[in-house]
């Protein structure tokens, strides 16, 4: 399973267990909630009413005085009211009254007169000075549907502290269902946006780990496979850290094997032109005729070049390895860059008793890279073209398209390349004789093509055309 599928699923995981057990507490507790608000209610009402009923009760005319005929008209009323969505057409209290032994002398609904009320919890604990409530069934036998009954002790008007009654003021628990199934469903709405969210946010947040993680995996494979890859970001975190200390260690190690590979291969190279020079600079200080000196001055010279040529393009070689990904990345116009090329090659041609034919698309082709490093690459091209093509020869320099990248061919009508040369032609201080027998060249100016060429995630070749002669390209992918 992937890191980050198994983030995902950790991350939803604990807020699910969290959402689930803080819903379950909070659906838990709507019920007991509601119903402890209720029986708040019900105490200040009864105890309101029982002030109210005191009078009456004591004149022996509860059931007939003002306080029935108020009471009546109040169960009468439709209180058009609307709590939470809920509609609410009538009022959902039993007002009930005994006298001082708990026997009912009022009920506001007829049911209950004239029975005895003294063992019932509401009564029994106020006729003792107690707080007096308990909850019943509605119907006897029926533990489903209960109802409320809260107590109210009422005292004589004229003689404070005088118990004459209790009035106990009943409702239904059934009539909070509505507002509790109401609670309920907003709860597990909220819970459910929250869920919702919080996987949104856990999508997001696996993501853009997953991202960053897995580009620094990528930059990991690139760098063990040799391609080119930019380093990561400097995130400032701990994954930005990592990048860093990867990047840090790659340089660290390609620098060490890079520097032992160029000190043993410059060294081997240089042991050629020294020992000539030295060989030279020994035979001049014996006295010699002055065609000799010249011969072995000229030689000495000749060897100096090829060392500043050898040290020069050694060091454009190793500026464009050494960093192992682009520093500049622009649209780059191939074919004003072939034209570029051809006239700058235009003074050797005509040294050289050459001919540069120049084949462009009629659309232009665009590249993304570095212009100058890819100057450099088709300069080197055409040098060896020159180099090896016949006098009077014509050099064929074109661009092109297939298969969605770019082409670039410069082809010549000279020797060719040994079948025993073809895979050894861009290792590194490997050259061919020319055919004028001049010195051989320093040998780096292929791998420095095949380096930018994979910079900029192409390739480069050099082999036989048909009918004699080499064929050395590049292939770009197109911008």
């Amino acid at each position: 399973m992937r890191l980050g599928l198994r983030l995902f699923l950790g991350f939803i995981l604990i807020v699910g267990l969290a959402a689930f057990f803080v819903l379950r507490v909070f659906v838990d507790e709507v019920k007991p909630g509601v119903r402890q608000a209720m029986e708040s209610s019900l105490v200040d009402t009864a105890n309101t009413l029982a002030v109210m009923a005191a009078a009456d009760l004591k004149a022996g005319r509860i059931g007939e005085g003002r306080f029935a005929r108020d009471l009546a008209e109040a169960m009468r009323r439709d209180p058009g009211a609307r709590i939470w969505d809920v509609p609410k057409h009538g009022i959902d209290l039993q007002v009930t009254v005994t006298d001082a032994r708990g026997i009912v002398v009022f009920d506001s609904r007829g049911e209950e007169l004239g029975r005895d009320h003294s063992r019932w919890n509401d009564v029994l604990r106020t006729l003792r000075g107690e707080y007096g409530a308990r909850s019943s069934p509605e119907v006897e036998g029926d533990r489903t549907r209960t109802v409320m009954h809260v107590a109210a002790p009422v005292f004589d008007p004229e003689q404070p502290g005088r118990l004459i009654g209790v009035l106990t003021v009943a409702r239904p628990n059934s009539s909070l269902e509505p507002f509790i199934e109401a609670g309920q469903r907003r709860m597990l709405g909220q819970g459910a946006w929250l869920i919702g969210l919080s996987a949104l946010v856990g999508v997001l947040v696996t993501a853009w780990l997953s991202r960053r993680i897995g580009r620094l995996a990528r930059y990991a494979r690139a760098v063990a496979a040799g391609e080119p890859a930019a380093p990561p970001p400097a995130w400032r975190d701990e994954i930005g850290d990592l990048g860093q200390a990867l990047e840090e260690m790659r340089r660290k190690l390609e620098g060490k094997a890079y520097v032992e590979q160029y000190v043993q291969s410059l060294t081997h190279e240089m042991k050629s032109p020294l020992a000539a020079i030295r060989g030279a600079a020994e035979l001049l200080q014996e006295p010699l005729p002055e065609p000799e000196r010249q011969r072995f001055a000229r030689s000495i010279l000749e060897q100096q070049g090829r060392l500043t040529e050898t040290i020069d393009k050694l060091l454009a070689l190793a500026e464009v390895e050494q960093h192992g990904w682009l520093q500049r990345r622009e649209a780059v116009d191939l074919g004003a860059l072939l034209g570029e090329v051809a006239t700058a090659a235009e003074p050797r041609l005509a040294g050289a008793g050459l001919e540069l034919q120049l084949e462009l698309p009629p659309q232009p082709l665009r590249a993304e890279g570095d212009g100058f490093l890819l100057r450099q690459a088709l300069a080197n091209l055409v040098d060896n073209a020159l180099a090896f093509a016949p006098r009077g020869s014509t050099v064929q320099l074109s661009l092109g398209a297939e298969a969605g990248g770019a082409v670039i061919r410069v082809l010549d009508r000279g020797p060719g390349v040994p079948g025993y040369a073809l895979e050894r032609v861009f290792e590194r201080f490997y050259s061919l004789a020319r055919p004028d027998g001049r010195p051989r060249s320093s040998g780096l100016g292929l791998p420095f093509v095949r380096e930018v060429a994979r910079l900029h995630g192409g390739r480069a070749w050099l082999g036989n055309r048909d009918g004699g002669g080499a064929e050395a390209g590049i292939a770009l992918p197109l911008a």
